[in-house]
């Protein structure tokens, strides 16, 4: 199961110096720091620089390629039940 990473979604990761995670959000795929949503052990890791992106194993069924629209709107993070 290959899947590919932008450069763009590279960049942010390496610019922010931290770990990443697409998981499950209200509207589909979301890309967070996983200060907002922890990596689980059967998330697939994918390095990045010094850095790693997690992606759920859920996730990772349907998507091919992570691209930076799927970063999520910090401003909509307390109205989605996934993150709470």
């Amino acid at each position: 199961m290959e899947i590919a990473v932008d450069d763009d979604v590279k960049k942010l990761i390496m610019s922010e110096g931290c770990d990443y995670r697409v998981c499950t959000s209200c509207t589909g795929p979301a890309l967070v720091p996983i200060t907002v949503k922890r990596p689980k052990e059967s998330d697939i890791k994918v390095p990045i620089g010094k850095n790693t992106l997690y992606i759920s194993l859920i996730q990772a069924r349907y998507i091919r390629r992570v691209t930076l629209d799927m970063v999520y709107n910090s401003d909509e993070i307390d109205s989605c039940y996934a993150f709470r």
